[in-house]
């Protein structure tokens, strides 16, 4: 055991001579336990960090400089571990107390966004004042991915085994009363909760970059639920053929949708306006996280089982490269520093 801690630090040691750039492409490596940080034109990884167990999913702060990790573990784990991004070291873990099974995250107004799949909640975490201040829970099973609106007013999460999307919503009403306490509103604020049916085993879901639009890729019935976000109601459902679909992602410009799939070869691609599959792309045998480029060039996407990233080029929609990011990646973020 020691052996492989001093040979792990002189590798990260000799990794960390260079510093992080800009921007920076982040990938977990589930069976090594650590974060990649990629420069994203040379592919090549300048850090690999302590990540903690079972490693998900990464989002960076809005500033670039840490990036959060959720230790998933099914339930197992409770925590969010933290990586300073320019230091290139780790940071005090984030303990969730009985929050287990943090899955997905977002950074928003300046705080972490986090389910707790076994808790069964969405929760904020304030690194200002290193608290968690918010905790709602949704009733659904395995609430997995979350996705949170930038004024902050909705939050939208997929519950997998309930095979539902839940709008978590900020309320105007207020109860009638003084002030916070009985008959008054809670300090947080009111939120109203809609629970709207989709496909079984949804997961994997985005909003669309006109914010019209909701696709959620159903990884058994191997379906596409799109949801008007205006009415909270499911408009249209596609064949798709996307049975284990893991992940779903639109382009920044918002014509293509992508979906990758744990037990397939393919990255299925798909035109947004004509809803028909655009390309189908073979990218190895399984694929989970994808991330997409901020400028639209290029998306990312984790070929889990083959141990490496395939680039994908948006243009031509074809594979122009990989990167070996570690063993079994999964979880992506962007990173952009000023």
């Amino acid at each position: 055991m020691l052996k492989h801690w001093l040979v792990f630090s002189l590798a990260t040691a000799l990794l960390a001579a260079e510093s992080t750039p800009p921007q920076a492409l982040l990938v977990l490596a589930k069976s090594d336990h650590t974060l990649a940080i990629v420069d994203p034109v040379s592919f090549k990884v300048i850090s690999r960090l302590p990540s903690g167990p079972d490693p998900h999913e990464v989002i960076a702060s809005a500033d670039g400089r840490a990036a959060y990790i959720s230790n998933y573990g099914s339930g197992a784990y409770n925590t969010l571990t933290v990586v300073d991004l320019a230091a290139q070291k780790p940071m005090p873990t984030i303990d969730l107390g009985a929050l287990r099974g943090p899955h997905g995250l977002v950074f928003a107004g300046g705080k972490v966004w986090f389910t707790a799949e076994a808790a069964k909640v969405i929760g904020s975490y304030d690194p200002g004042t290193q608290k968690i201040d918010l905790v709602i829970g949704t009733g659904q099973n395995r609430t997995h991915m979350i996705f949170v609106t930038d004024d902050l007013k909705r939050i939208i999460t997929s519950n997998v085994s309930s095979a539902t999307m839940t709008f978590i919503d900020k309320s105007a009403a207020r109860r009638p009363g003084p002030g916070p306490g009985p008959g008054g509103p809670p300090p947080g604020g009111d939120w109203d909760e809609t629970v709207i049916p989709v496909g079984r085993g949804a997961e994997g879901f985005d909003v669309s970059p006109d914010g019209k639009e909701l696709w959620a890729a159903n990884a058994q019935d191997g379906t596409i639920s799109i949801i008007d976000l205006a009415a909270k109601s499911v408009s249209q459902t596609l064949p798709g053929n996307v049975k284990s679909a893991n992940r779903l992602k639109f382009s920044p410009d918002g014509k293509l949708v992508l979906v990758s799939m744990l037990g397939a070869s393919d990255l299925v691609i798909l035109d947004a306006a004509s809803r028909k599959e655009v390309k189908r792309v073979k990218i190895g045998r399984g694929a989970a996280g994808i991330q997409m480029q901020p400028d639209g060039a290029r998306a990312f996407v984790a070929c889990t089982p083959d141990d490496y990233v395939a680039v994908i080029d948006l243009k031509t929609l074809e594979v122009t490269g990989h990167i070996d990011a570690g063993k079994q990646p999964d979880g992506m973020a962007w990173a952009v520093r000023p």
